[in-house]
């Protein structure tokens, strides 16, 4: 995706269609180099820490920090994040159903997904100190609100805040975990039940109406469509999933439970002993 797009917004917080421009709202714009296409002008609300359970750990001086040098911004669905060798300059924690997938490269152009961030977690120099070019391609699978907060602030705040260092230290483990995990699943389990492990991943993130087209599906798990498309039709025929054109609904998770790996639960399970199921972790560890 270009970058330096011109984008506009209004100061009223909200994102709206230039198609049909309000009343009463005065509207301007600016030059992002950032791969977004709206971003909000009132920045960063206080229920934005509550959905991310990252962000719902920072106590409120860091919270300020944030709001200080962090900015609200909007994640189109497609739209790319960062990509491989790109120097990383901020950190995104995805807010809500907004989802990004990471995504390894291969001679060929082929891709597969090593990992995927929601509002549990955050992308860009979580794991490294400081800018760091981006070994994977981070894409947009999910659109909606996150924060983007430039790493120099956050780096300066972990060098003051034992939970802050603590807190990403086990995050670290827990990403670092999702991507063992998936090694071993694309390496040893039938892709009936990877597909089924990836649906629920992304219920658990964005709901279970999720906005996806085969081909994506297919791309992400590694696979030719046909193979996804055959997948998708038995997944159906079961009543499991129901698949339109771009969208793809989930309508009996248990039904995908019995069907899935075990995969999606052991990774669910390390993230609720590194860092809490209600985002309350970071109060020990490595400072």
């Amino acid at each position: 995706m270009a970058r330096n797009k011109i984008v506009t917004y209004g100061f009223n917080g909200e994102t709206i269609d230039l198609a049909m421009p309000l009343r009463g709202v005065r509207y301007a714009s600016c030059r992002l180099d950032f791969p977004v296409t709206h971003t909000t002008a009132s920045g960063i609300e206080a229920a934005d820490f509550g959905a991310n359970r990252l962000l719902a750990t920072f106590p409120e001086d860091l919270r300020q920090r944030v709001i200080k040098g962090g900015e609200a911004v909007w994640l189109e669905q497609g739209s790319r994040v960062f990509d491989r060798g790109e120097n990383i300059t901020r950190s995104i924690f995805p807010l809500g159903s907004t989802t990004v997938s990471l995504n390894a490269q291969i001679e060929g152009g082929r891709s597969i997904e090593a990992a995927s961030i929601g509002s549990e977690g955050a992308i860009g120099g979580i794991v490294s100190c400081g800018n760091a070019p981006a070994f994977s391609r981070a894409d947009v699978i999910s659109p909606g609100r996150a924060l983007a907060v430039p790493m120099a602030y956050l780096e300066e705040a972990k060098a003051e805040s034992g939970h802050l260092r603590n807190l990403f230290c086990r995050y670290s483990d827990y990403l670092l975990a999702q991507i063992m995990q998936s090694v071993a699943c694309n390496a040893f389990h039938p892709i009936e039940a990877r597909a089924a492990r990836w649906l629920l991943t992304a219920q658990d993130r964005a709901g279970p109406r999720l906005q996806l087209t085969q081909d994506a599906l297919a791309q992400m798990l590694g696979v030719q469509r046909t193979t996804i498309n055959a997948v998708a039709r038995q997944l159906q025929d079961e009543g499991l999933v129901t698949v339109r054109r771009g969208v793809i609904e989930i309508l009996s998770r248990e039904g995908l439970m019995a069907r899935s790996c075990s995969c999606h639960d052991a990774v669910e399970r390390f993230f609720g002993s590194m860092i809490g199921e209600g985002g309350t972790g970071g109060s020990v560890g490595c400072n």
